[in-house]
């Protein structure tokens, strides 16, 4: 075999262990006949500290803006218009921040930004800000999770990483 095919081998290789690190994944139901979807993709803990001073999350450029998942922006796409949190929030595609310089006390970060990559941030796209409903999980969450809990014209969006569970409810309009 020769040496280029090694190392187009071995470079396909570390290419598909690193994007296995955090997989792109999604979050989805249905609220009031329409679609709610969150793509994000899934970081482990991985004995790392995440957050609060000296965590992984300190070290980001956007800090204390977290792009709440890894790689790229997180997507909300929504065929209704919410009400997340007293938060007017139209139908259509947005990018989903979390401002974390609290990390008892979150707020969920709505951006009409979209195709980004996660460290880019601009405020001045923001929808809005929110507070989440902050617990603490029996045991350390080792991979970040999205959920979309509905029932009729209401719902809960809900974030676990680490040693929080973060929450956040919406209805539809």
């Amino acid at each position: 075999m020769g040496t280029l095919k090694r190392l187009y081998i071995a470079l396909t290789g570390i290419l598909a262990l690193l994007s296995a690190q955090s997989p792109a994944t999604r979050a989805s139901a249905d609220v009031a006949g329409e679609s709610i979807t969150i793509t994000y993709s899934s970081p482990s803990v991985r004995g790392r500290q995440i957050f609060g001073d000296g965590g992984l999350l300190s070290r980001d450029s956007t800090f204390p803006i977290w792009r709440a998942g890894a790689d790229a922006a997180t997507t909300l796409r929504t065929g209704a218009d919410l009400d997340i949190a007293g938060l007017d929030v139209p139908a259509g595609t947005y990018s989903l921040y979390v401002l974390v310089d609290d990390p008892e006390n979150w707020k969920l970060i709505i951006n009409s930004q979209t195709g980004q990559p996660g460290h880019v941030y601009d405020a001045r796209m923001d929808v809005g800000r929110v507070a989440m409903k902050m617990e603490k999980p029996p045991v350390p969450i080792e991979r970040l999770k999205y959920t979309i809990v509905t029932s009729g014209n209401m719902g809960k969006i809900q974030l676990e990483w680490e040693t929080h569970i973060a929450s956040v409810s919406f209805r539809a309009t």
